[in-house]
């Protein structure tokens, strides 16, 4: 006996479905399609910066691939014969002829050197906010850690393309850019001088840095930013994307769209409005007018000139770094070795290391510093709001005073110039700030984010002050209180707040030093905290607040009448 089975198989009817079906039967593209097309995404307009960030990048491949056409990267000597007639005839390199060649000789080049221009600074400018969103957010605790350091690294890789494209032109601005980037390396002790003969292919500027900072900016650096934006999204899509607290909303469910087709037609037109965006910019202002510069010479230096203010904070610690102390102290050094004596520049090694490095080494660290404080092991999908982790909402809120000091520094000299003030005042206020603005900024914003999370406290016991007055039977004045609907109320009583951890004795009845160092952290974070409403609370406040507002109202009414 035998039997047998029939399958209806599918038979595309027109040519698009044959070519689909043949290319899904070799590849199984319909089952990822599938399970990321009912993938969950939350609304909420924070998630956008990370939204532009992606957008701005693809921007910058299309308008970088069209500028690659026409860039020469090489430093070979030329004279210009285009058509900008103040420079015709003038001395110069190739790559800096063919910037000029791109912005006044090629159709819609100047355009695109533009659009490329504000998309690199957009990008950065994007990255870096949707890192202070996760941040400010604590979306990389667990399981997210690894995909903060991926973050970490795409916000230095920002910085690196940017820096390396915005050195490509050769003219007066970039090469002095380049300049102080020599300095940094020759003032490493020992290897400092061999790096820097590397780099530039011989003593500054050399006759490679072009060639090389070129293909960093079209190959290295957008490969492996490409490489590190898949691993992102591969880790968003493995354990799913975070959102703020709400009814409904816990750590094991997401609210929100479908990636198909609702958030993929918001994503596509979203991706319009900024390249629309970016477009009248670039059409309407002039971004890096490099024809104002001049091919690069080492000898003349130019005034008024700043870096991107994505680099701006590492020129900003130079300028405010002081060569001497007093009469006696100065921060060089000459280091005997056997082979000869090297001299060690710490008022060059210390502006341009030493803050970067410790900026960057927090925030790589930051999400285990956390979890060691907190001592909180579990997974994490639901966002704070920024007041409720009022210690660490203050130390971002510092680390961008600190970056922002050092960001107005980089343009000390035009503070002075247009203010009509001194320069070494103005040197003398900004090293002041730089060391103390961050933490009088530290003070003031875990005392404002303490202060709202009494207010909610208050809200959410007591209700909404309505500004209605009403006298009581026995003369006394009260102000009624309306209650907030259950959405807000969720949002203002839902959240941890951790408590000091006390150092515990161990068996022989000793405290170790770690632990003493956790038990004073626990202290400085936690030490000053408000604590949620609990439900008992909530209960017995939301029966008042019925029992008031229906007295208020049945006086009103009696009033009235």
């Amino acid at each position: 006996m035998s039997s047998s089975t029939a399958t209806q198989t599918y038979v595309p009817k027109t040519r698009v479905g044959k070519v689909t079906d043949y290319v899904d039967s070799r590849v199984g593209g319909s089952g990822i399609v599938k399970e990321f097309g009912r993938k969950i995404f939350p609304d909420h307009w924070t998630f956008m910066f990370g939204e532009v960030a992606l957008y701005t990048f693809v921007i910058l491949l299309i308008s970088g691939t069209f500028l690659t056409f026409f860039y020469d990267p090489s430093m070979a000597e030329t004279h210009y014969e285009g058509s900008y007639l103040p420079l015709r005839g003038v001395e110069m390199s190739v790559a800096y002829a063919s910037s000029l060649d791109i912005s006044f000789d090629i159709r819609g080049g100047l355009f695109m050197r533009q659009i490329h221009h504000w998309a690199a600074l957009l990008f950065a400018a994007s990255v870096a906010v949707h890192m202070l969103r996760v941040f400010f957010t604590g979306a990389f605790r667990r399981p997210r850690e690894f995909n903060w350091v991926v973050g970490c690294v795409l916000l230095i890789l920002s910085l690196a393309a940017g820096f390396t494209g915005y050195s490509l032109p050769d003219d007066l601005l970039s090469g002095n850019g380049l300049r102080i980037i020599d300095g940094v390396m020759k003032a490493i002790p020992v290897v400092g001088t061999y790096l820097s003969f590397f780099l530039f292919g011989g003593e500054f500027p050399g006759t490679m840095i072009i060639g090389r900072l070129y293909v960093l900016h079209i190959l290295l650096i957008p490969a492996v930013i490409l490489l590190l934006i898949g691993i992102h999204l591969f880790m968003v899509v493995l354990h799913k994307h975070t959102q703020f607290a709400g009814p409904g909303r816990t750590n094991t469910n997401v609210v929100g769209y479908p990636v198909g087709p609702v958030y993929a037609a918001k994503a596509g037109g979203f991706f319009f409005i900024v390249f629309g965006v970016l477009a009248a910019i670039a059409a309407a202002f002039t971004i890096n007018p490099i024809w104002n510069y001049g091919p690069y010479d080492p000898s003349p230096v130019s005034a008024g000139t700043q870096p991107d203010w994505y680099i701006g904070w590492v020129d900003g610690a130079l300028r405010l770094m002081p060569g001497t102390i007093g009469s006696n102290f100065d921060f060089e050094f000459m280091i005997p070795f056997p082979w000869g004596v090297n001299a060690l520049s710490l008022n060059v090694l210390i502006p341009a290391l030493v803050p970067a490095t410790i900026v960057f080494a927090l925030m790589f660290a930051w999400p285990w510093i956390e979890a060691w404080v907190t001592k909180d092991r579990r997974e994490h999908h639901l966002l704070n709001r920024p007041r409720n982790a009022p210690t660490r909402t203050a130390i971002g809120v510092a680390g961008i005073v600190f970056y922002c000091v050092l960001w107005a520094a980089a343009s000390s000299d035009l503070i002075a110039t247009h203010f009509l003030v001194s320069l070494n005042d103005v040197t003398y206020w900004l090293r002041f700030l730089v060391i103390f603005g961050p933490i009088l900024a530290f003070m003031a914003t875990r005392r404002i984010a303490l202060a709202l999370q009494r207010k909610d406290r208050e809200i959410a016991l007591h209700g909404r002050e309505t500004g209605r007055i009403v006298r009581l039977p026995h003369g006394e004045f009260i102000e009624v209180h309306e209650p907030v609907d259950d959405y807000k109320r969720y949002t203002l009583v839902s959240f941890d707040s951790p408590e000091v951890t006390v150092p515990k004795a161990d068996a022989d009845g000793k405290i170790g030093l770690l632990d003493k160092v956790h038990g004073r952290v626990s202290r400085f974070f936690f030490e000053d905290r408000v604590a949620p409403v609990t439900p008992k609370e909530l209960s017995a406040s939301h029966g008042d607040h019925h029992d008031e507002i229906a007295g208020a109202k049945d006086r009103e009414s009696i009033a009235s009448h």
